[in-house]
Order: C-alpha cells, then sequence, then structure tokens
C-alpha cells in the first residue's frame, strides 16, 4: 500500500508518495487556496493538484493510484478549500483528529476517496473584545504537532513553537493532546521588514546567515524597552552610524521580532504558561537559535527549549498526516468500525 499526502497552503501545494514511511516521489504545484478566493472557483486548485500528482504518480515506480490512500491536509480544508470542514474544538487527540477526518469523492483528482483532515480551533464558546486573545485556529500544523510527538517524546504539558510565516505555538497536554494555541505574524512581518520597508537597503534585502548572539539580545531589549516600531527602526541606525555587519543588524531585527513572539507565549491566557512549561521548538536552524537563545536569557524559563530538527525527507506535515491515516486504515479493518465519513464531491459538509 502507497500514502499519498497531499499539503496544500495558500499559494503552493505540494504532493509526496510515501511507501514504507519513505518518500518515492515529489511533486509541487504552484496553487492553494488563493487561487479559489481569487476566482470563486475551484477548478485552478483542482487541476494544480491533479497534474501535481501525475507527475508524482510518473516518478514512483511500481505505483499505480488503485493501490494508494490519499490524504490531504492544509488550508485545503478551509471555506474556500476543496472540502470545506469546520475546526474541531481543543482539547483534540490524534485520534480524534482521525475521528473527525472526511472522506471526499473528487473524480477530477482520483476515483477513490480523498481523506481530509480539519483544523483545531480553542474552545471558546463566544468571543469578543475581552477574551479574544484566548481564541486561536489552525488548518496544516495540528499534523505538524501530531508528527513531531511521533518522532520525539515530548511529555506534557509543553508548548511546541512551529516558527514560519505565521508562527504558531501549541500546548500540548498530559494526554498529548493538542490544548490549545496562538499565532503571531511574526516571519511575514520580519519579510516585510527586509524586503519592503525602509530597513530593505540596510539589509540589503536579506535575512541572516548567521546569528550574532549580542544583536540579537541587544534587540530584544530594545523591544521591551522602547516598543516594536522604535526597536525596529533602530536598524536603520545601526546602518547608518556603525560599523555593523549584514549579520548583525539582520539578528538585532530578529531578536526585535521575536522578541514579540516569546511576550506573546508567556502572556497568551490560552496557552497558560508557566515557568516550568517545556518549550519545543521545530523550524530553520537560524530561527530555532534565536528563540532558544532568548528563552535562555529571560528569567521566566526554568528549563532551556528542546530543538527537534526537521529532516527534510520526512516532513512533520507529512508525518503527522500519515499517522492519522494509518488510524483510519486501523479503524476501516476493524470488524463493527464506526460508519465511514465518506461525501461525495457535491457535499460541503
Amino acid at each position: 500500500m502507497f500514502i499519498v499526502t497531499i499539503d496544500s497552503g495558500t499559494t503552493n501545494t505540494r504532493v509526496r508518495i510515501w511507501q514504507d514511511k519513505r518518500i518515492i516521489a515529489d511533486a509541487c504545484a504552484a496553487v492553494g487556496v488563493r487561487d479559489s478566493a481569487k476566482t470563486g472557483s475551484q477548478a485552478t486548485l483542482t487541476a494544480g493538484i491533479k497534474d501535481a500528482l501525475d507527475r508524482a504518480l510518473s516518478q514512483a515506480e511500481g505505483c499505480t493510484l488503485d493501490r494508494c490512500a490519499i490524504v490531504a491536509s492544509g488550508m485545503i480544508t478551509a471555506d474556500v478549500g476543496l472540502c470545506p470542514l469546520p475546526h474541531l474544538s481543543a482539547p483534540v487527540s490524534v485520534e480524534q483528529l482521525a475521528n473527525g477526518a472526511v472522506a471526499r469523492h473528487i473524480p477530477a483528482i482520483a476515483p477513490q476517496p480523498i481523506w481530509f483532515i480539519p483544523g483545531v480551533k480553542n474552545a471558546l464558546p463566544t468571543v469578543n473584545l475581552t477574551n479574544l486573545d484566548m481564541m486561536d485556529v489552525m488548518r496544516g500544523e495540528e499534523v505538524e504537532t501530531f508528527g513531531l510527538l511521533a518522532l520525539q517524546a515530548v511529555p506534557g504539558p509543553a508548548v511546541i513553537v512551529l516558527p514560519g510565516s505565521h508562527s504558531k505555538f501549541v500546548s500540548i497536554d498530559r494526554q498529548q493532546r493538542i490544548a490549545a494555541c496562538a499565532t503571531t505574524m511574526a516571519g511575514e512581518l520580519l519579510d516585510a521588514l527586509t524586503h519592503h520597508s525602509l530597513l530593505a537597503g540596510s539589509l540589503d534585502r536579506q535575512f541572516a546567515a548567521r546569528l550574532e548572539l549580542d544583536y540579537l539580545l541587544q534587540g530584544a531589549d530594545a523591544c521591551r524597552r522602547t516598543g516594536l516600531s522604535r526597536a525596529c527602526f533602530s536598524v536603520r541606525l545601526l546602518d547608518l552610524f556603525t560599523a555593523a555587519s549584514h549579520d548583525q543588524k539582520a539578528s538585532y531585527l530578529l531578536g526585535v521580532t521575536l522578541c514579540a513572539d516569546i511576550q506573546a507565549m508567556k502572556q497568551s491566557r490560552a496557552l497558560a504558561l508557566t515557568p516550568e512549561t517545556r518549550v519545543v521548538i521545530s523550524g530553520k536552524p537560524i530561527l530555532q537559535q534565536a528563540l532558544a537563545a532568548l528563552i535562555a536569557a529571560d528569567p521566566f524559563f526554568t528549563a532551556d527549549a528542546l530543538l527537534v530538527d526537521e529532516d527534510p525527507a520526512r516532513p512533520l506535515s507529512c508525518i503527522g498526516a500519515i499517522r492519522v491515516m494509518e488510524i483510519i486504515m486501523r479503524q476501516a479493518a476493524t470488524p463493527h468500525a464506526s460508519p465511514s465519513n465518506a461525501v461525495s464531491s457535491g457535499d460541503s459538509r
């Protein structure tokens, strides 16, 4: 049996074919839910996924579509995706995530059903200005989280940090369930400041290639003392009036933006962080190192962060999606299993 994972985001979709938990084929398409949102049609997204699937199949010797189980995760289950699904309310275990998955027939992509994994949201009956900081959502990071937990023993309570354009802080309880999450726009902010702001010239439109610890810590300190916007402008002053290198200036800005992330993590009522809570950081090495250094320098935390490197050959999102798919297949093979969650291509469940 082969497993096909479809990881679809806002602008890109990646299709991988797995055998014995090893990637044997891989194809990417520059399509995502943004295409559906812009056109009001799912045709571009559907065609892009079909093309990527066909290209992946052409690479996989001995693999035919009828021998594949297909599972999809990410923004593909958003309201403008191929199978809109409501978020599951935390706490959510990997078994509950599998039970919440829905199989949908989309003949334009494959003759067999595709299993779609829902996102997760914080449990909050109503949302208003007084509790807004306690609400959060995720689509895609839930499988990354369970993928990490499948590869790394992380006893709860813990917070798993998944840096990215929208960084996620995912709280794990003692039962290995997703208890809550919090999101920041640190990656998107850093990208905008580095490439599309007054600071772009000072930074040569490039991120730090090597972390300069002193400048990272000074940037974080400036953010705490003078606020985010003033600390960001200080990068310009470093460029005009000091001999700071590119990596020093870029590390300073990284400290500024990640300081705001650390504050968000500590102050989040949803995460309910305590000094003893274990912090586990995945993502790019330089972001891991920077976050770990800021945590080590912060007297609030009593333990060093645990860094978990992601193997490009075993992406966490795919490991988590495969784990969900294996639970689904095991349940289907069990006598008197619960009814299938399959729906037709015309059902918008």
